[in-house]
């Protein structure tokens, strides 16, 4: 069975402890998630994290454009070690109106450098600036442009081995990929990571549209928005403007405008084929997920929590506090912990299983 650790089994005293069971059967325990004090509750967490911007400092990328579809480019930004063949490497997947140059994204590259790994930060499609490089859409099923970076970096960087990572849209894309490739996958492919995948693609739509979560809602319609008009101004022969219409939730805006231009016949048809709960009981590469039972607004069906628990390779963190992609933890002392919790342990897992 996979392992479950919830805020009752992780420990009684505010998640005070986290084990991993490590390849040789035995636990690998750390210090779990204490959120930061004045900073509890699941829009606290999520919306701090937002608003308290850091200063993170990483040494200048290697910007690798990779074709994932014939003529489609996606913007990598790649950090390497001196040996990079045999250093770990992690492919780190950003959310729904991201990039690689998110604040998760920056922290994780930080700590994946501090631990002896390349990181390559993945823009999805569209993402980072690169609106203009090809008239097509991001989406939810795009797991395969996950692969094609994976291949890239295997076959170009002669790397040994790499992981995945994923956060929100991002962690449903690699564990989609993940499940996808099944025992089937690269040798090289060694673990995958997902903190609050919204593997549930409808539920955590509609919860998005609940009156609380109003706020994100508002705020992912209006980058949505802002960038379809700009792929209208930049391939008005493909895109109409005309589709906005009368959108008012991401549902609307998925059933409008991704679903029509991305090969679907409406949202539901979207969610129900896109969503990693239809592979996660593939899965056969060690995993590592968590979610937060605060999150606002990413929801874990009853049926896709069973197929996650049913799977040895899965470890599943549910805790308490953290929000959404947040996990604003205590600080601990030392300049290099700033308390970004989800970022460390994700880190860590794999860490543990480098060989």
């Amino acid at each position: 069975m996979g392992t479950l650790q919830t805020p009752q089994s992780a420990g009684r005293t505010s998640d005070s402890e986290k084990s991993f069971p490590d390849d040789r059967g035995g636990l690998s325990v750390r210090p779990g998630f204490e959120p930061r004090r004045w900073l509890r509750g699941g829009h606290v967490q999520t919306l701090a994290s937002f608003f308290l911007q850091r200063r993170i400092h990483l040494p200048p990328p290697e910007r690798r454009l990779i074709e994932v579809e014939s003529g489609i480019g996606v913007l990598c930004l790649c950090h390497w070690q001196s040996d990079r063949r045999n250093a770990p490497t992690l492919i780190v997947v950003h959310g729904l109106e991201g990039s690689a140059d998110s604040q998760y994204m920056l922290g994780v590259t930080r700590n994946g450098l501090a631990a002896g790994m390349n990181v390559v930060r993945m823009n999805q499609r569209n993402c980072g600036g690169m609106d203009h490089h090809a008239a097509t859409l991001y989406n939810s099923s795009l797991s395969a442009d996950v692969a094609a970076v994976a291949r890239n970096v295997v076959e170009r960087d002669g790397v040994s081995q790499f992981a995945l990572v994923g956060f929100s849209m991002g962690g449903n894309l690699v564990l989609k990929l993940a499940g996808e490739w099944g025992r089937e996958g690269p040798k090289q492919f060694r673990a995958v990571a997902a903190v609050c995948p919204a593997m549930d693609l409808a539920a955590s739509a509609d919860a998005l549209h609940a009156p609380a979560n109003r706020l994100y809602e508002y705020y992912f319609l209006m980058q949505l928005f802002r960038r379809f008009r700009r792929k209208v101004r930049l391939f008005p022969h493909r895109f109409e403007v005309s589709r906005l219409q009368g959108v008012a939730s991401l549902r609307g805006f998925d059933d409008r405008v991704t679903a029509f231009y991305c090969g679907f016949s409406d949202a539901t048809d979207y969610y129900a084929r896109a969503a990693a709960a239809n592979v996660v009981d593939r899965i056969s590469v060690p995993a590592l997920i968590i979610h937060a039972a605060n999150d606002p607004f990413i929801r874990v069906s009853p049926e896709t929590r069973k197929k996650v628990l049913a799977n040895p390779n899965i470890t599943y963190i549910e805790t308490a506090d953290g929000g959404h992609c947040a996990f604003l933890g205590q600080i601990n002392g030392g300049t290099r912990d700033d308390g970004r919790w989800a970022e460390h342990e994700v880190v860590e897992f794999v860490k543990q299983r480098a060989a």
